[in-house]
């Protein structure tokens, strides 16, 4: 019975979360893609903070009356993992197989996906936005079940543990937060709904992205001095302050190209079709987002202090992966959009995604 409720808690969530989704009021707002067949802007109904915390309040609730542990998710990782996996590609053959092909390959299609801008009822649920409220959503409430085991089992409570726990925390909230600003990034512009974006979010999203958790929360402190945790600490901010400071700084140029933001007055290059920013943290890299990310997972990683443990180093590894394959693709795209106007830029902002080194 265990087994069997492990495999389908995934699936649970999601139906929850997807209720929570479609009950809660919410207003609409209005991205930055349109529709391929009507121009128009799409609208989207945002309102992942409000799902987040009323789903970790039904996960305090059922763990308070003892219906449901709180280290259920923990105790029944695997078990949960193996469900998200199959979840994750019944819905990404069945979003491929929706639509028709827009590649050679149906390989080729499964993986990216045909359509980029799937919405039902009117826009009232949104593909991509459902996807990454799920995924996220769930990935906090894992972090959360991980807490409460070391909480619980840990003779030695584990300060640094705790902080990665923070800081997924602080990255599930901080994205739902600002979810309208991610309407204008990559994944919204290019993206196309497929088996890497579908399973991304329902299987490796909120599984993967705690792997320092799971292989650290039934382990003691393992004694590294405070300041060290501090310094992780620390890395973990810098990262988030170039992350989100280049996706708000993109957003208010987008949205309010003559204002400032903090302080920085936009500069950028037109060719009086296009504007692209070259200044503020545009100005040190074209992809100084990805940088930040990058430095955020190293911090999740370290911060249990457990280094030799290389599995807890999977999740920094795999954004280096994902990123350069990214900024490639994202920089054919852009010469293909831009044209001239990229090579002035790029000319301009020379550094791919490290300020003066790469």
């Amino acid at each position: 019975m265990t087994i069997f409720l492990g495999l389908i808690t995934p699936l649970i969530a999601y139906a929850v979360i997807t209720l929570l989704h479609a009950i809660i009021p919410t207003r609409r707002v209005t991205g930055y893609v349109t529709n391929d067949t009507t121009g128009e802007v799409l609208r989207y109904r945002i309102n992942g903070r409000y799902v987040l915390v009323v789903s970790i309040l039904l996960w305090f609730v059922l763990g308070y009356t003892n219906l449901v542990p709180f280290t259920w998710l923990y105790e029944t990782r695997w078990w949960g993992l193996i469900g998200a996996v199959i979840i994750g590609l019944v819905y990404s053959l069945y979003i491929v197989l929706k639509f028709p092909p827009v590649r050679g390959s149906f390989f080729a299609d499964f993986w990216f996906g045909r359509s980029k801008n799937t919405q039902y009822r009117d826009g009232f649920i949104d593909a991509k936005v459902w996807l990454y409220l799920v995924g996220a959503v769930l990935l906090q409430l894992n972090v959360l079940s991980c807490a409460a085991f070391q909480l619980t089992h840990v003779d030695q409570i584990n300060p640094g543990f705790l902080l990665a726990c923070a800081m997924l925390t602080w990255f599930c909230f901080e994205y739902l937060i600002f979810e309208r600003v991610h309407l204008w990034t990559y994944d919204f512009i290019a993206e196309r709904v497929g088996f890497k974006l579908g399973f991304g979010c329902l299987a490796f999203y909120p599984y993967f992205y705690a792997v320092a958790l799971w292989f650290t929360a039934d382990l003691p402190n393992p004694g590294i001095p405070t300041w060290a945790t501090v310094l992780i600490g620390a890395l973990f901010l810098g990262g988030w302050v170039l992350t989100r400071g280049a996706n708000m700084q993109k957003f208010r140029f987008k949205t309010a190209p003559e204002r400032t933001f903090l302080g920085i007055v936009p500069q950028s290059m037109s060719d009086g079709k296009y504007s692209l920013l070259v200044n503020g943290f545009w100005g040190g890299s074209r992809h100084v987002n990805y940088l930040g990310e990058i430095l955020q997972a190293v911090a999740i990683a370290a911060a249990p202090g457990y280094f030799g443990i290389w599995m807890v180093w999977l999740y920094p590894l795999y954004y280096v992966a994902l990123f350069i394959t990214r900024e490639r693709d994202d920089e054919k795209i852009c010469e293909a959009k831009y044209g001239a106007l990229w090579g002035k830029y790029t000319a301009k902002v020379k550094y791919r995604i490290i300020p003066g080194i790469y």
